[in-house]
């Protein structure tokens, strides 16, 4: 299943990138008389109300999704790593701080904390890059403080305390290597779980506008013709749960290679 995720994605980053050589319409480009046109030699995935081409709006709208899962979860990473070993490594005052910060976080439900970021940073597609990556940190600084405080309790650390190194050193050089792990299979969950976030802004319209393709606003446009044109819903809501579902698949398969208990 794991290979199976990573070739889709392959194949949708690729795709992204040569949109405009696989298509043949524009993502804002109108076809004069080409109104909620079913899927069909023509236009594969079908027109939108106002005879935009869904196919080239789903593979553009790739990239927006890939370029705001990615960004956003480097931002998450950054801050949910330094925080999680600095709260793990030091303990004391700096963990309480730290762990209370996360715990008020984690009680305001995410979207309503998304949204009223949203509402002051704005609506454009850096603003929702700033919000996702502003508030995805909260599980990742828990996972990196756990790892932190079995790892320093280990030989190998007090052996570095002897030698008389310094803090920063035994963090980032000694202890953070053996902990990046799970770092790995939970940013990459993260990404699909970003993708997914981005989607429900966009559809609660607090995320990229028009004429932007992203999937979630398409979703949100084609919701209302869901009788008479289903396929507006059906190819970006597909798009979306596809890409979550393959980077889980993913980030399980990484999980399984890198754990060494697994036999």
């Amino acid at each position: 299943m794991a290979m199976a995720g990573l070739t889709f994605l392959v194949v949708l980053v690729a795709a992204a990138i040569l949109a405009p050589w696989i298509t043949r319409y524009g993502p804002t480009e109108r076809i004069e008389g080409a109104y909620r046109q079913p899927p069909s030699w023509q236009h594969l995935f079908g027109t939108d109300k106002i005879g935009r081409d869904v196919f080239s709006r789903v593979l553009y709208g790739a990239r927006v999704s890939l370029r705001i899962g990615l960004a956003a979860t480097v931002i998450s990473v950054g801050i949910g790593l330094l925080l999680g070993a600095v709260a793990g490594f030091f303990g004391g005052i700096a963990d309480t701080l730290i762990m209370r910060l996360t715990d008020v976080f984690l009680a305001i439900p995410y979207i309503v904390l998304a949204i009223a970021i949203a509402a002051v940073a704005g609506r454009s597609e850096n603003s929702v890059i700033l919000v996702l990556g502003l508030t995805g940190w909260l599980g990742l600084a828990r996972i990196v403080r756990a790892s932190f405080l079995s790892l320093k309790q280990l030989e190998y650390v007090e052996a570095a305390h002897a030698l008389g190194y310094s803090r920063s050193r035994i963090m980032f050089r000694h202890i953070l290597p053996n902990a990046v792990q799970p770092v790995i299979v939970y940013g990459t969950v993260l990404i699909g779980g970003v993708i997914l976030s981005e989607a429900a802004l966009s559809y609660l319209g607090v995320g990229p506008q028009e004429p932007t393709p992203a999937w979630g606003l398409m979703v949100s446009q084609g919701k209302g013709d869901l009788a008479s044109a289903f396929h507006l819903l059906l190819f970006p809501g597909g798009a979306i749960c596809l890409t979550v579902l393959a980077f889980v698949f993913v980030g399980d398969g990484l999980r399984d290679a890198l754990d060494p208990k697994l036999t």
